[in-house]
């Protein structure tokens, strides 16, 4: 309208459909299913200036995830309020400056900002540390880059459990499987620091062990898949049987056992590592604990 076209003209594009409205004020010049990056810009427009596409919408195009959220995330300016919008979610910030990304279209959040993010939105600390470990294992970011965002926002839920799940992280812990072995079973418990994702050669072979007590030849692999396949199963076996050979005792859990059985599964371990040269024992985390200093 600026340049002169006519309001008839506009309505009589949109009423043949060879123009369509995505958002108030923002229309697609063209006929059939807008493509998503045209959706995007039009939640941008439609949000102002200083919008960015944050939270899930901007995980979507940095590779964080391969979900596709069915409403797209923008945050804008504290003091901006919009009406009128359609499948948008709306976040506000102050600091929008900052966590903008200096470069990369459409605008969006810097990744490290875009994980804390996330992990404000998330259910639970499982979650929260899902996004941290999925970008720092993606090579996205790294623990340390996460802990200097973390240390530019004023009000984070989670922090202390974020700090110390992002030091386990650059300490080799790789999925929220073997964090919460490490918060539940391990540390509580007062059970040697293991080291993660352990590099073991086998012969021409390179194996990486979850948790490797090495001084005392025990592994601990954790699996999260509730079911194995029968091949997998037998692989598991043979690199069992391979690292037996080698003087190194494989023991291994599921998700139950971590989050269900923590303590007996500190006993069994603490009780391996007695037989095999620990001169220390597990410390119950609670009074009904059985995790009790050994008799033997």
């Amino acid at each position: 309208m600026d340049v002169g076209l006519p309001g008839d003209v506009i309505r009589g594009r949109l009423r043949t459909g060879s123009w369509q409205q995505i958002q108030r004020g923002v229309y697609a010049t063209f006929t059939g299913q807008p493509p998503r990056e045209a959706l995007l810009w039009a939640a941008l427009l439609r949000s102002g200036t200083g919008a960015v596409l944050s939270h899930q919408t901007a995980a979507e195009l940095d590779g964080l995830t391969d979900r596709v959220s069915p409403a797209i995330h923008v945050t804008v300016p504290t003091a901006q309020h919009i009406h009128g919008v359609t499948n948008l979610v709306i976040h506000r910030s102050s600091r929008i400056a900052i966590a903008r990304h200096p470069a990369l279209l459409p605008p969006r959040t810097r990744i490290e900002e875009t994980v804390i993010d996330l992990t404000q939105t998330a259910r639970d600390c499982d979650e929260a540390f899902h996004w941290l470990s999925r970008a720092c294992g993606s090579r996205l970011t790294t623990a340390s880059r996460l802990q200097v965002a973390l240390s530019h926002r004023k009000q984070v839920r989670y922090r202390g459990e974020l700090l110390a799940g992002l030091t386990a992280i650059a300490n080799g812990v790789h999925s929220s499987l073997e964090y919460r072995y490490v918060r539940s079973v391990e540390r509580p418990h007062s059970l040697p620091v293991a080291h993660r994702q352990a590099r073991i050669v086998l012969g021409r072979v390179r194996r990486y062990m979850d948790n490797l007590y090495e001084e005392f030849g025990v592994a601990v692999e954790l699996d999260g898949h509730a079911a194995h396949l029968v091949h997998d199963r037998w692989r598991d076996v043979h690199r069992d049987n391979a690292l037996t050979g080698a003087g190194i005792i494989t023991l291994r859990y599921n998700w139950t056992d971590i989050t269900r059985r923590a303590c007996e599964v500190a006993a069994e371990i603490g009780a391996v590592l007695q037989r095999r040269g620990w001169a220390d024992h597990p410390r119950p985390c609670g009074p009904a604990c059985p995790a009790q200093p050994s008799q033997s």
